[in-house]
């Protein structure tokens, strides 16, 4: 029995046991879900020993532990090092799920649930892959896996494992599922990812709350103030305002973008699945331009004063938002965190206080499609959907990316396997069976490939 026959043979298993894996609520950014990160990293250990590996080990860390697992069969021969993540975003708000979020349900061959695709989903592929092919005795090089449970928050603790065990961590390619394919007609490889600034800004007016008949019009609104600054972050064309954002922003060539466009994009198939009835951007570029290769700025949350039922005329005392900016390359996450500080607390009136402050952020970064590892990759593909992969570039952050690079010298293969309706981040994440089924095949086919190439 080869490793595809092993994987279809223990399919219902496989499915199984990543349905409890989503059982576990592994929320890294609220201190309440603690144990229950811990319990899931425990989770994946327990796994990784059952798939075969040599040891595997929960390295330990100020924050969350890292899962560290590895099986070297002959050092001189080529080594796989698989990065993913086992924590997931709140679900919140969880009014808005058709089902609980972590008590996962199957529902037109579609798994829903919160981490269903990012990226427990994703992650568990390469768990189930790999034991079919030691199970098989067809692994032809070695492995190594590093799993985190901070990447939803950050990934400090794994920044500084990556920083202080190069030697352990050394590699041929590091192989990465928690991206999206164009659609399951059209399979891709992402080959670029934009960069991250996050911060938190508060506003602060009187030194309490207030009566809003007897000092509103005379005292300064928090939220009223907030919400203009923000809107003077972009101007009428979707430009933001921030003195310097653009400074070293890649500007793409026309045939670069005239590329980009062959990949299949229906815009009114995209509006109609997010019930919009138009789309809005930067001007001058399209909706994929938008969202792969042009910097962006969005709030992310707001609030202050009384959002409880019923009416209470309050005047607030302070006011709240997160805002996220997607970067391109050659833009910096510290930069543009400190343009945005500077720019915004300029924008504030002397009737109140702001304070900026930042929380996370990472680097964008471009992959090649010219090394041997690529070429596995786009082989691996062929051979389980029967195309030639389309290589993209994708809006979303990981910015654990570019540390790989500088660190360890190595570009990424981002394999991934999800979709964009899978509603990640948002009530009712799911993930598609055949996506799964379909990603264990494909990372099974990648390592004959990358075995066999001159890595």
């Amino acid at each position: 029995m080869d490793a595809i026959q092993y994987a279809e043979a223990n399919k219902e298993r496989f499915l199984e046991e990543l349905l409890d894996l989503l059982r576990i609520p592994s929320v890294s950014a609220d201190s309440k879900f603690k144990g229950d990160v811990r319990q899931a990293a425990e989770f994946v250990k327990a796994k990784f020993e059952e798939a075969g590996v040599d040891s595997a080990e929960l390295v330990e860390t100020n924050g969350h532990p890292i899962v560290y697992a590895e099986k070297i069969l002959d050092p001189k021969l080529p080594t796989v090092l698989v990065y993913g993540h086992y924590d997931v975003q709140p679900a919140d708000p969880y009014e808005l799920w058709d089902s609980p979020p972590f008590e996962p349900v199957i529902k037109d061959e579609r798994i829903y649930a919160r981490g269903a695709c990012d990226d427990k989903g994703q992650m568990y592929m390469h768990i189930k892959a790999f034991e079919a092919l030691v199970k098989s005795n067809e692994l032809a090089c070695n492995a190594k896996f590093m799993i985190e449970g901070e990447e939803e928050v950050g990934s400090d603790a794994l920044e500084d494992f990556v920083k202080n065990n190069h030697e352990k961590l050394k590699a041929d390619v590091i192989l990465i599922s928690d991206t999206a394919i164009i659609s399951n007609e059209h399979p891709s490889i992402t080959v670029g990812l934009r960069g991250l600034s996050y911060v938190e800004v508060e506003v602060t007016g009187p030194n309490k709350d207030l009566h809003s008949g007897v000092y509103g019009g005379a005292v300064a609104n928090p939220i009223n103030i907030l919400c203009d600054m923000i809107s003077k972050l972009q101007d009428e064309n979707g430009r933001i305002t921030i003195p310097g954002f653009y400074d070293k922003v890649e500007e793409l060539t026309q045939a670069e973008r005239d590329e980009m466009a062959k990949a299949p994009f229906d815009l009114d198939e995209y509006k109609k699945e997010l019930d919009v009835a138009d789309v809005k951007g930067e001007a001058g570029f399209s909706t994929r331009e938008r969202t792969g290769i042009r910097p962006t700025l969005d709030v992310n949350g707001i609030w202050g004063g009384y959002i409880g039922e019923g009416a209470k005329t309050v005047l607030p005392s302070k006011a709240y938002a997160k805002i996220s900016m997607r970067l391109v390359p050659h833009q910096v996450s510290e930069e543009i965190t400190e343009l945005f500080q500077k720019h915004f607390e300029a924008l504030a009136p002397k009737s109140v206080k702001v304070e900026v402050r930042p929380h996370h952020g990472g680097e964008p970064a471009v992959i090649s499609t010219d090394s041997p590892a690529y070429q596995a990759a786009s082989k691996a593909f062929e051979k389980a959907w029967g195309k030639t992969p389309i290589p993209t570039r994708e809006g979303g952050s990981i910015p654990i990316v570019a540390l790989f690079q500088q660190e360890l010298k190595l570009d990424p293969i981002l394999m991934g396997f999800g979709l964009d309706s899978d509603a990640i981040h948002s009530p009712n994440e799911s993930y598609g069976l055949f996506n799964f089924y379909k990603g264990i095949e494909t990372i099974s086919h990648f390592y004959r490939f990358f075995s066999e190439s001159d890595s």
